[in-house]
C-alpha cells in the first residue's frame, strides 16, 4: 500500500492534466496514446517506489551505490539503458538521415568507449571502492581540486539531461500533438521523485524495464516503417544514391572532404570521453565485485550496438519517403526524424508503442544522470567542504534535495533548446577535454600531483574553448588552422585533451619537492 498510494495520486493527477488539455487547450489531442502514455508513467513510477523497499537503510552508500549489491544481469541493463537514452535513439536517426552514416558515430564510440573503460578503468576503480568517479581525484590532487574538475563533470550531466529532455519532447509534440513544454515537465517530475525515494536500485530496477520497452517498441515500428517506402531493400539502394559516400560507416575523404579530421575528433572525443562519466562509474561501482564490474561494461557494449541498429534504420526511412507524394509535410527540422517516422509512417497505435520506446529511453537516462551529478555534488563537494563530519543518513538526504535542485535545473535547460544531438555530443566534449586527462593520471601516474592537475586543466580549458563553440555561442579566439564556415575543423579537442594531459605529466614531476605525489587508498564502506 505504501507504493500504490503514491501511484494512484499521480493517475489522478496524471488524468486532471488530461482533462485540463482537452478542456482549456485547442491541441489536436491522440487520446488513446496519451491515456496510454499515463499508463506507462504510472507503471515506471509504481516500479520506483517499490525499488525504495529493497534498500537496506537510508545511508549514503545504499543510494548512490544500491549497497554495492546490483546483480550482474540488472547491471547490465542499468549499465546498457543508461548510454541508449533519448538523445542516443533520436540522435542516431537524426544524423542518419540528415548527414549519412558516416557522421553516425555515437553508437560505436560509446560502445568502444565501455570496452576501453571495462578493460582498463572498472576493475582498478572497483578494487579501491570508490563512491563517486571524483573520488581518486580528490585522493590524488585534494579536494579543492577534486571541486573544480567536478564543474565540467556536472555541466556535462546536465546537458545530457537537458538533452535527452528535450529528445522526449520533440517526440510528444509530435505523435501526442501536445506542446512539448508539458511532455518535458511532467516526465522529468516523475523521474526526479522515484529517484529521489529509491536511489540507485529505483535506477536500475525501472531500467530493466525501460530497456525492454525500448526494444520492443523499435522492433514494432520498423516493418509499418519500411513498408511505407517499398521494403528494406529498396530504402537501402535509394539511400546509398542519395548519400553517395556518405552511405558507408567507414570514413573517407570522397565523404567527408575538409571535414576528414574533424571527424577523427569526434570519433576519439566519443572514444575516450564516453569514459569519465560519473553515471558509467556508479554502475561500475554498484558491481558486487571488480570480475562483474568488468563484464557488465563488456556486454552493455553489444548491447548498444545493437539497440542502434533500428534507429539508424528510422533514419534510412526518413531520408528515403517521399513525404509530399504521399501527402505529408517533411520532418520540420532533422532533430525531428525519429518521431516524424513514428507518427506519420505508422498507424496511431503503433505509434503510441514507439512514442512509449522512446519516453523509456529518455527516462533510463534521465533518473542515472540526476543521481550522478547528485552523488557527486553531495559526497565530493558538500561533505569535504561544508559539512566534513556528516554522518551518512544526513548526506543521503542531501543526496535527495540535490537530485531535486540538478533535475529542475536541466529541465529548464530542456524547455530552452531545440537541438538534440549537438548538445548531446557537447556533454562527451567537455568530459573528454577536462576530465579525462586528470582520470588517467590519477589513476595511473604515480607521480601525479595537484600542480599537475591544475595546469593540465587550465591548458585544455584554453585550448578547447579557444576554439569556438556554436552551441554555447562562443566565439573562436585562437588561430587555429583549418577554419571553414565558422567552424574550426582542425582537432583541436583532441588537442585540447592531450595538451592537458602531457602538462599534467610534466608539472607534476617538476614539482615533486612542492607537492610530493598522494598514492591512492582503498576506501573502507
Amino acid at each position: 500500500m505504501k507504493t500504490l498510494a503514491p501511484t494512484l495520486i499521480l493517475l489522478l493527477l496524471l488524468t486532471l492534466t488530461g482533462l485540463a488539455l482537452y478542456f482549456f487547450t485547442d491541441a489536436d489531442v491522440f487520446w488513446p496514446g496519451f491515456a496510454s502514455m499515463m499508463a506507462f508513467y504510472a507503471i515506471i513510477f509504481y516500479v520506483g517506489t517499490y525499488a525504495a523497499n529493497k534498500r537496506n537503510g537510508d545511508s549514503a552508500t545504499e543510494v548512490m551505490l544500491a549497497g554495492r549489491s546490483i546483480p550482474l544481469v540488472v547491471a547490465i541493463f542499468t549499465m546498457s539503458a543508461t548510454w541508449i537514452g533519448g538523445g542516443y535513439i533520436n540522435g542516431t536517426a537524426e544524423y542518419t538521415s540528415s548527414s549519412g552514416l558516416v557522421w553516425v558515430q555515437a553508437p560505436w564510440g560509446y560502445a568502444l568507449s565501455l570496452v576501453i573503460g571495462g578493460l582498463l578503468f572498472a576493475r582498478r576503480m572497483r578494487r579501491m571502492q570508490f563512491k563517486t568517479m571524483l573520488d581518486p581525484l580528490a585522493q590524488r590532487f585534494g579536494k579543492r581540486m577534486a571541486a573544480v574538475f567536478f564543474i565540467p563533470a556536472l555541466t556535462g550531466e546536465i546537458f545530457w539531461t537537458a538533452a535527452i529532455l528535450t529528445a522526449l519532447g520533440t517526440t510528444f509534440g509530435t505523435v501526442l500533438g501536445i506542446d512539448s513544454q508539458p511532455a518535458i515537465i511532467i516526465s522529468a517530475i516523475i523521474a526526479i521523485i522515484y529517484t529521489a525515494i529509491g536511489g540507485l536500485w529505483a535506477v536500475a530496477l525501472t531500467d530493466v524495464l525501460q530497456l525492454c520497452l525500448l526494444i520492443l517498441g523499435l522492433v514494432i515500428v520498423l516493418p509499418f516503417a519500411f513498408d511505407s517506402v517499398g521494403g528494406l531493400e529498396v530504402a537501402w539502394a535509394k539511400y546509398k544514391e542519395t548519400k553517395g559516400a556518405a552511405a558507408s560507416l567507414f570514413p573517407s575523404k570522397e565523404a567527408l572532404g575538409s571535414y576528414y579530421w574533424n571527424w577523427w575528433d569526434y570519433a576519439l572525443l566519443l572514444m575516450f570521453g564516453g569514459i569519465p562519466w560519473q553515471v558509467y562509474f556508479q554502475r561500475v561501482l554498484s558491481a558486487k565485485d571488480e570480475n562483474t564490474a568488468v563484464r557488465l561494461s563488456l556486454i552493455a557494449a553489444v548491447v548498444c550496438i545493437l539497440v542502434a541498429i533500428p534507429a539508424v534504420l528510422i533514419g534510412i526511412v526518413a531520408d528515403v519517403a517521399q513525404w509530399e507524394t504521399m501527402g505529408l509535410l517533411p520532418p520540420p527540422d532533422s532533430a525531428s526524424t525519429l518521431p516524424w517516422v513514428i507518427r506519420y509512417l505508422t498507424n496511431p497505435w503503433v505509434a503510441t508503442i514507439g512514442l512509449g520506446a522512446i519516453a523509456a529511453a529518455v527516462m533510463s537516462s534521465v533518473d542515472s544522470s540526476i543521481l550522478s551529478a547528485s552523488s557527486m555534488a553531495s559526497w565530493n563537494v558538500y561533505r569535504p567542504l561544508i559539512r566534513p563530519n556528516v554522518s551518512s543518513k544526513d548526506l543521503a538526504k542531501v543526496i535527495k534535495k540535490c537530485i531535486w535542485i540538478i533535475g529542475i535545473t536541466a529541465t529548464i535547460l530542456a524547455l530552452k533548446i531545440s537541438s538534440v544531438y549537438a548538445l548531446w555530443v557537447l556533454c562527451s566534449d567537455f568530459v573528454y577535454c577536462l576530465l579525462f586527462p586528470a582520470l588517467v593520471c590519477a589513476l595511473f601516474d604515480p607521480k601525479a600531483n595537484k600542480y599537475g592537475a591544475l595546469a593540465g586543466f587550465v591548458v585544455a580549458f584554453i585550448l578547447r574553448f579557444g576554439g569556438g563553440e556554436k552551441t554555447l555561442g562562443i566565439d573562436i579566439l585562437l588561430p587555429y588552422p583549418m577554419i571553414e564556415d565558422g567552424v574550426v575543423l582542425f582537432p583541436f579537442r583532441t588537442l585540447s585533451m592531450l595538451s592537458g594531459l602531457i602538462f599534467s605529466l610534466l608539472v607534476s614531476r617538476l614539482t615533486q619537492k612542492m607537492s610530493p605525489a598522494i598514492p591512492l587508498t582503498r576506501i573502507e564502506d
